[in-house]
């Protein structure tokens, strides 16, 4: 026999939420990222720092209302989307004004990317590095790179234009692509909680299912 609804059902747990674990590693892959390629004094670094905080936050306190009031859930997820929406688009505007190609979800080095399952900032890490290795290999490039004058290049991690090596992606560029794969799963996992939403309606909602099953459930004959 079927367990009768929860008028408030378990809520909360939302560190065991898909969506929360991806957009907590998305924090921290944007952190690193950001100290590492994006001026500290600039707008953009503290931008795309809190962007990725407000995703985080934004769905554990979704998480938290979830309970009584789906309708909170769900305004908490479109402002968490909402954030990653604005950080997919400060990524692309990196990778963009730096030559730097984006790269659609089928290829080869994000479907490597995708079966890792990185779950961690030190396994993304890896990854790239475990590309870069990979890439040097195939290209045959796997020696110093110079700047067309006999000078070794200052960062060969970031600069691109006039790379003689433009085939091998740098490492601002693995790590950016990194972070597009991941965001574009998070999104998806939230755009998922928001159908569940459609189907499954609100407090108010239940509150008439269980009323409903309640006044069906037939109630024991009283005792003479």
């Amino acid at each position: 026999m079927a367990e009768p609804e929860k008028l408030i059902p378990k809520h909360g747990g939302y560190r065991r939420l898909k969506s929360f674990q991806i957009a907590q590693l998305i924090y921290d892959v944007t952190t690193r990222f950001c100290d590492r390629y994006i001026d500290k004094r600039s707008r953009t670094h503290d931008q795309m720092v809190q962007a990725a905080r407000s995703g985080v936050q934004n769905i554990a306190e979704g998480s938290q209302a979830s309970g009584t009031s789906k309708k909170t859930e769900l305004k908490l997820t479109n402002v968490a989307r909402s954030s990653l929406e604005e950080l997919r688009l400060d990524y692309q505007d990196f990778l963009r004004q730096r030559g730097l190609q984006e790269w659609p979800p089928g290829h080869p080095a994000l479907r490597r990317f995708k079966a890792k399952r990185c779950a961690t900032l030190e396994e993304v890490q890896a990854w790239v590095a475990e590309e870069r290795r990979l890439a040097r290999a195939i290209h045959g490039q796997a020696r110093t790179h110079t700047d067309g004058h006999g000078r070794a290049d200052a960062d060969p991690s970031v600069r691109v234009r006039g790379s003689p090596c433009s085939s091998v992606p740098n490492l601002a560029q693995l790590a950016a692509n990194a972070a597009l794969s991941l965001l574009n799963l998070c999104c998806r996992q939230l755009d998922s909680q928001a159908r569940a939403f459609e189907d499954e309606g609100g407090f108010t909602e239940r509150l008439y299912r269980v009323r409903s099953q309640r006044r069906k459930t037939p109630r024991s004959t009283e005792k003479d």
